[in-house]
């Protein structure tokens, strides 16, 4: 069953070509959110305008460093402005009645999370406008803008205060800072996803290109100019409006291609909450899938036997799968249990396949099935077993949650947020998702699948 969230992805790009480029990317970014939260505002942490050593090995660069003006523009021009944009105490400061004009980044960005500060006096009015070109006379022609205004109403919900998708969509639940006083803007696009965050606050989000969109579009000034919101990848824009703005700590992040599926809300909810349809079962001494596995309220049960396990009727070879798991809240007592997939050959317990592991305490654990294809580190590992790098898991009796990354040969464990096993040159197969019967009480809930490339019906093989 497809989820009701908007499906973005109108715009792709290749994924990384090489098995390193892959796992080194991923690794990159999965230790880096674990350490920081790559997601979240980087509100604290940081001296303005200087990045962390997390947000640098992550990816982020600077876009100014509070004392050049290296790497902006005027608008359609090939130096900066000359009069109407100043740089004092680490801030760039707009100049009320300047008349410099709106300055542009010298690079274009497509897929990105971009972040920064600013301070304005009461209704002073200013801009971050993205994905623009210099084909027209101004840049809102062409470019969406993140409004950013001196409110007296600092939770107001106009699609023209501060936060606002200007004259499109509204911010709702802001929480500004009063005027003078230094607030956080984060905007993120990905695919034509876009969202406003307003101190660490998402605002709202938008679809460009979606039927909502362009009903907006239609209704409002933009209708006039063909090229506005149609750009792929654009500059980023600091608006000139004639008032005293500051910027200072704008820092931006490219989001790579095995990244975009945590922000472009492209997912498969292969449990629906309700039945156990797409699920089929494999089960010692012919058991019937109906008196092991149940559903009530959300939540997948399992008694634990006898041996065995669901498994679902799509196949999948690249993907990101999400999950939450936890052992009966009542008994409060821990057990076994994992989830295969890539699975080869014929159902039986257990199938040629790789197991992230569930058993209480040994979340993250890899077991190889069968000899099935993989390397892991040797030095934690004994026999067809990987030892995660840490126990992760929290209480027993609570959720937990598995993220577990498969594309191309590589394959990342994730539980509650941290790397705790990595595997490479893995056998490169469709196959079921199989969650195990194994002895044990155990709920799951809320399992999705991020495709990560085309997926299929048919068995794997080698």
């Amino acid at each position: 069953m497809l989820s009701s969230y908007p499906v973005f992805g109108r715009w792709s790009r290749p994924l990384l070509t090489t098995r390193k480029d892959r796992l080194m990317t991923s690794l990159r970014f999965l230790v880096f959110f674990v350490a920081i939260g790559v997601f979240l505002p980087t509100l604290q942490g940081s001296e303005p305008n200087t990045l962390t050593p997390g947000e640098t090995n992550a990816g982020w660069q600077m876009l100014f460093d509070g004392n050049s003006n290296d790497g902006w523009r005027g608008y359609r021009n090939k130096s900066f402005p000359e009069k109407g944009w100043t740089i004092t105490d680490g801030w760039l400061q707009v100049q009320a009645g300047g008349g410099g004009g709106d300055i542009v980044t010298a690079s274009q960005y497509d897929d990105f999370e971009l972040e920064m500060e600013w301070k304005a006096g009461d209704g002073a009015n200013s801009g971050i406008m993205y994905l623009a070109n210099e084909n027209n006379g101004a840049s809102y022609f062409s470019a969406p803008e993140y409004q950013i205004y001196g409110d007296k109403d600092l939770t107001s919900t106009s699609n023209s205060s501060s936060g606002g998708l200007y004259a499109l969509y509204s911010p709702m639940n802001k929480k500004l800072n009063p005027s003078g006083e230094v607030n956080h803007a984060r905007i993120v696009h990905c695919a034509g996803n876009v969202e406003h965050w307003v101190n660490g606050v998402m605002v709202l989000r938008a679809q460009i290109g979606s039927i909502d969109w362009n009903k907006r579009v239609a209704a409002s000034k933009f209708n006039a100019w063909s090229d506005f919101g149609t750009e792929k990848k654009g500059h980023i824009v600091l608006q000139d409006h004639g008032n005293d703005v500051w910027f200072r700590s704008i820092k931006i992040r490219e989001i790579p291609a095995l990244e975009r599926w945590r922000f472009d809300g492209e997912y498969a909810q292969i449990f629906n909450g309700y039945d156990m349809n797409g699920w089929s079962a494999h089960l010692n001494n012919d058991g019937k899938m109906d008196n092991v596995w149940s559903v009530a309220n959300g939540i997948l049960s399992c008694k634990g036997n006898p041996a065995g396990y669901i498994y679902t009727n799509d196949y999948y070879q690249d993907f990101v799968l999400e999950l939450d798991w936890r052992w009966d809240p009542v008994m409060k007592k821990g057990g076994n249990s994992g989830v295969l997939f890539r699975q080869i050959g014929e159902h039986k317990v257990w199938p040629k396949s790789i197991e992230a592991q569930l058993m209480s305490g040994s979340a993250g654990d890899f077991w190889c099935i069968g000899d099935f294809p993989m390397k892991t580190d040797s030095a934690r590992t004994r026999g067809n077993n990987t030892k995660h790098l840490e126990n992760n898991e929290n209480e027993v009796g609570e959720w937990n949650h598995y993220e577990i990354h498969c594309i191309g040969g590589d394959v990342v464990l994730m539980v509650n947020g941290s790397v705790l096993n990595t595997a490479t040159e893995c056998a490169e197969v469709p196959g079921p998702i199989c969650l195990q019967s194994e002895g044990a009480p155990i709920q799951f809930r809320k399992i999705r699948v991020h495709p990560m490339a085309r997926n299929s019906r048919g068995p794997g093989g080698l």
